[in-house]
């Protein structure tokens, strides 16, 4: 089946209750009440396009096999486009849609995000794509989503100095780089890469988050300069030991759940934890929770998976050791 144009799609599905309100019949908004021609009535002689006079804001062109992006002249009052599931290589021709504010070219064939000075979108969503570059004039956008691609180097992304969050996860990534000026980062996510290595994250002073789940990190360094880090996540990764949190003094979320490790250590002076994840691993000792005395404000441990469960008094000791928690696992605590 071929491709369609967006202009095609228009002439298809032109909503004849909107044209009938807007327009009306030209010959019968020109006679007078007995039947003549009133000549103060204006003569449209022009053709326009039957959605030249359209007002809606939020488009949803999804699964609609579109090879192009053209024809969007009449959707001057457009805020939100959404062309999912189509056949889009190039992005193109949206210079008449100055009040755009977001726009989703999700499960594509975009190779390149290019033609975006018009539109500085408080986010922007590209996936499926294979390539990040030609993103300069972006320089406003504070979400940037280009999850599940085939990217295999972070870069060209030197102009987003007002970035506050960046979703890179279900990629082809090897190494961190390239991050320095992103000053005003508060989220970075790196799920499902190829990344061996905590490094280069020293200039993201206002980092709170950080998500690096599933890759193939195996100890964890590189973290010094994060002093304002509230949430870690590193599950399923390869990480042996706990260490290297001493100025993460703010986590109030550990996640080292699904890894090798075989001690709780290190992480006494954490006393604002809120969430401990640690199932999966190789905990064997009930004296390791004592490291954790100091979380106050503990709430929910995940220790499930780990030779200590094996105790018939497990949840048990749980409570006697933290008696701030209130979930154990995935179960809440009777009272």
């Amino acid at each position: 089946m071929a491709s369609r144009s967006i202009g095609e799609l228009h002439e298809m599905e032109v909503d004849r209750r909107g044209e009938s309100e807007e327009s009306g019949d030209d010959d019968a908004r020109r006679r007078s009440i007995n039947g003549d021609v009133d000549p103060n009535q204006p003569t449209n002689t022009s053709k326009s396009s039957p959605l030249q006079r359209c007002y809606i804001q939020d488009v949803d062109l999804i699964h609609c096999r579109i090879g192009k992006i053209e024809g969007l002249e009449v959707l001057q009052k457009a805020k939100t486009l959404s062309l999912r599931q189509n056949l889009i290589k190039k992005i193109e021709n949206l210079d008449s849609l100055t009040l755009l504010r977001e726009l989703d070219l999700y499960d594509n064939q975009v190779r390149k995000l290019e033609n975006l000075k018009i539109c500085l979108f408080p986010h922007k969503e590209h996936s499926f794509n294979e390539k990040v570059e030609g993103l300069e004039q972006l320089t406003q956008v504070k979400k940037l989503f280009l999850l599940h691609n085939k990217i295999s180097s972070i870069a060209n992304l030197d102009h987003f100095t007002s970035l506050e969050m960046l979703e890179l996860g279900s990629n082809r990534i090897r190494v961190i780089e390239n991050l320095d000026t992103l000053s005003s980062l508060q989220s970075l996510f790196l799920g499902t890469n190829k990344i061996t290595k905590l490094q280069n994250l020293d200039g993201l002073h206002s980092l709170t988050v950080l998500s690096i789940q599933s890759n193939r990190i195996t100890k964890i360094e590189g973290l010094q300069n994060l002093v304002n880090l509230q949430e870690l996540y590193l599950s399923h990764n390869g990480i042996e030991v706990i260490e290297g949190l001493e100025n993460n003094k703010k986590l109030t979320t550990l996640d080292i759940a699904a890894n090798r490790i075989k001690k709780i250590e290190n992480v006494s002076h954490l006393t604002e934890l809120q969430e401990f994840w640690m199932n999966d691993n190789q905990i064997d000792n009930w004296s390791d929770l004592d490291e954790l005395k100091n979380a106050k404000s503990l709430e929910t441990v995940y220790l499930e998976r780990n030779p200590i469960q094996k105790d018939p008094q497990y949840r048990r000791k749980i409570m006697l050791a933290l008696p701030s928690v209130r979930q154990i696992d995935a179960t809440f605590i009777r009272f």
